[in-house]
């Protein structure tokens, strides 16, 4: 079987730097580096009293991965704005927390070399568990300044919706 089957000329797989990611119906600003989709469904082991001296093993409850969120630090304030639903410092005692909208839905778009849409995923219920406003800082150092949200989740599924596109092909101009 082709590893892809509208453009079966194609080898190589999709690269892992051009993405987007949307919440609340917008693109945010920035994001340079998303974490892995991961989910682990943990093992049940288990035997009869008369099975042979080897244990059964049966699927478990599943939980999903937090997914880190980095980008540059700039004006932009999706982040922090997200990060204070849950926890505002000096809001006044009771109103720290935005119980009614807290959690999101998100989506993590992958594109194509040629900036096709190729793959999306759609992650359920997140939240900011953990929030980094500004790096560590360093008069010596030689980088950007990053900040980075972690979200909990209760789950993500793959957006069969989105199909493998019809890849441009290029051909010399002639003259």
């Amino acid at each position: 079987m082709a590893q892809f089957s509208v453009n079966a000329h194609r080898f190589d797989p999709y690269k892992n730097f051009k993405f987007r990611v949307k919440w609340d119906g917008r693109y945010v600003a920035g994001v340079s580096k998303v974490s892995a989709l991961t989910r682990t469904t943990e093992v049940i082991e288990h035997r009869e009293g008369g099975d042979p001296s080897t244990v059964r093993v049966s699927p478990g409850q599943t939980k999903y991965g937090d997914i880190t969120l980095e980008r540059g630090v700039t004006h932009d304030v999706e982040f922090e704005k997200w990060a204070n639903k849950v926890w505002n410092y000096g809001s006044g005692l009771g109103s720290e927390v935005s119980l009614a909208d807290f959690r999101k839905d998100i989506i993590i778009e992958v594109y194509n070399e040629a900036g096709q849409l190729v793959l999306a995923y759609k992650v359920y219920r997140c939240w900011p568990s953990e929030y980094t406003a500004l790096p560590e800082l360093d008069a010596g150092a030689n980088a950007v300044a990053i900040q980075s949200l972690t979200l909990k989740n209760e789950g993500w599924e793959r957006d069969y919706d989105v199909s493998e596109p019809t890849e441009p092909s290029f051909t010399e101009p002639s003259g």
